[in-house]
């Protein structure tokens, strides 16, 4: 059984998921829409895809398409997906899932009422620490675990100017300015993706840009965002917190690795930084560095990446690390590239498994939320300068 899909946005990253999911055995025809026509007509052209659509109302309007993916700019993911979950398509996001908890509920209500697919693309719950300290949590090696730490640190001058030029057009500056805590999955959903609880409070300082260019200024930004880096202090359920920091503005080798993660427990600790990762317990410390490291699939000047960054090829050429277990994936990936720390063919593989065995993926509605909601309301701690505030959630997903 294989099932059509339209890819939505035709960007720097879609590309690469188009490959996967034209590549994987479970999917049919692939089609692309984007606002700029000639960007979906270059890549269908370039990859052989079925073809195009106008508009994404078009493509939503087709029976020729059975789910979609949303590769769009970050604010505009809830009401593009609550628009093909209402057209009865299943549907992959990027990242994040939505920017306010009524767009969130709204999601989680649409997926409950339709049946449907609905899967968040978080490259970090598939980083190759947060799969170790997962199994490691599952065996109860850490103890009980009481803190974790997570980090998304990227400087903006490490490719993110030329990305933004890319996607923003000539008001850039107006979007490149969005709010770290807007976009914090890759660093909560490692720790959250590892540890199974749910943030229930929050606290987060966020400290105002100093640059003066333009970006993250108040006067410029879409967002009424002056923030760069911010830092969010949050409790959990059952006991103990965790802490992560968006930053922007970081002196900080991001092209190595830009999520890394901390877990800290009664019996024993697991420590991450750029080029080292540590397992520690009472008797000493084990480096557990090539356990965790990805193995390049794609050379960094490839031609297919020439139009993306130099400094942010490396996102899309890792490939997976010796604690990932590629068994289960289709054989036609052996071959192909991957990305953020191999975490690309897990996400393709678990959204295409999810439609086929119509089952839930593990990154679903009620996960995506809870990955995402506690930066939302991080924001709003900051733009409160620090005040504690409760983070809802929506429970757990509905057992099948």
């Amino acid at each position: 059984m294989t099932f059509s899909l339209g890819i939505v946005g035709a960007g720097q990253f879609s590309g690469q998921f188009a490959t996967l999911f034209h590549a994987h055995p479970g999917v049919g025809d692939v089609y692309v829409t984007d606002l700029l026509p000639e960007r979906a007509e270059r890549l269908v052209a370039a990859q052989g895809l079925a073809g195009t659509f106008p508009s994404y109302e078009a493509m939503l309007e087709s029976p020729a398409v059975d789910a979609v993916a949303v590769f769009t700019q970050r604010w505009t993911h809830g009401p593009l997906v609550l628009q093909g979950l209402a057209a009865g398509k299943h549907v992959y996001s990027a990242v994040p899932m939505a920017i306010t908890v009524e767009e969130m509920a709204a999601i989680i209500d649409a997926v409950r009422t339709t049946g449907l697919t609905y899967m968040m693309g978080e490259t970090s719950h598939y980083h190759p620490a947060t799969v170790h300290a997962r199994n490691q949590i599952a065996a109860g090696a850490f103890g009980r675990l009481f803190y974790a730490e997570g980090d998304y640190v990227h400087d903006m001058d490490l490719g993110f100017y030329e990305a933004y030029r890319y996607s923003g057009g000539e008001n850039w500056k107006a979007t490149a300015s969005y709010p770290p805590l807007l976009y914090p999955t890759h660093s909560v959903g490692g720790v959250l993706g590892a540890w199974q609880t749910h943030a229930v409070s929050v606290s987060a300082i966020g400290v105002r840009d100093e640059r003066g260019d333009g970006v993250f200024d108040r006067s410029v930004s879409q967002f009424d965002n002056d923030v760069s880096n911010a830092t969010a202090l949050f409790e959990v359920a059952g006991g103990g917190s965790f802490r992560t920091n968006e930053f922007r503005r970081v002196g900080y080798p991001s092209h190595i690795r830009e999520s890394r993660f901390r877990f800290f427990g009664t019996e024993a600790s697991m420590e991450q930084l750029a080029t080292v990762a540590l397992w520690q317990d009472k008797k000493g410390v084990e480096d557990i560095s090539e356990l965790l490291e990805p193995k390049p699939t794609l050379a960094p000047d490839d031609p297919s990446l020439a139009h993306i960054a130099p400094e942010l090829r490396a996102a899309f050429t890792s490939g997976s690390a010796p604690v990932h277990d590629r068994s289960r994936l289709p054989r036609v990936f052996d071959r192909l590239h991957n990305g953020h720390e191999g975490s690309h063919h897990f996400l393709v593989d678990d959204f295409v498994t999810a439609v086929t065995t119509r089952t839930l993926p593990p990154v679903n509605a009620w996960v995506a939320a809870r990955y995402t909601l506690p930066g939302v309301i991080a924001h709003e701690s900051a733009r409160q300068g620090g005040v504690r505030l409760e983070i809802p959630d929506f429970g757990d997903a509905p057992e099948a």
